[in-house]
């Protein structure tokens, strides 16, 4: 005779409770690429989710405090000409953010204090690469200079 045992566990009796809508982004174009990366990075200011842009890559880059449904015609990061693959916040400095793209160059841009008031379209830095060992050591050379500079 087969008994059916069932795993004891403490967390069985605990359930989730969804945030209220005015705490959570919403109407977010979050870009179709597939791809093995994150689309989204955070830091303690800022919160940046790749997003579908005809005509290149964008990516949207939001103050934590500013949830809800956003506009379409909210100002993104845009200067790639291809889709951009992934972002990753300066650990140094969070007004600092690195994009990476198809279109085989990596940019660095400078996000202002406040956030985005309108579309940004030329980086701090713009690398463009042929061989990934060479493009990690240039944005490893251009981040400690423009950490020296704040």
């Amino acid at each position: 005779m087969l008994r059916k045992v069932v795993r004891s566990s403490k967390f069985r009796h605990v359930f989730g409770q969804a945030n209220k809508a005015d705490q959570c982004y919403d109407d977010i174009r979050i870009s179709q690429m597939t791809w093995d990366s994150n689309f989204c990075t955070v830091n303690p200011k800022f919160v940046a989710m790749i997003v579908d842009a005809s005509g290149g890559g964008a990516f949207m880059v939001l103050p934590l405090n500013k949830t809800g449904r956003i506009d379409m015609s909210y100002p993104t990061v845009c200067g790639h000409t291809g889709p951009v693959l992934d972002i990753e916040f300066c650990p140094h400095n969070d007004n600092i953010i690195a994009s990476g793209s198809e279109d085989c160059s990596v940019m660095i841009w400078e996000i202002p204090e406040g956030g985005l008031t309108s579309s940004i379209t030329e980086p701090v830095v713009k690398l463009e690469v042929k061989d990934l060992k060479a493009a990690i050591e240039e944005l490893t050379k251009r981040v400690k200079e423009l950490e020296s500079k704040h």
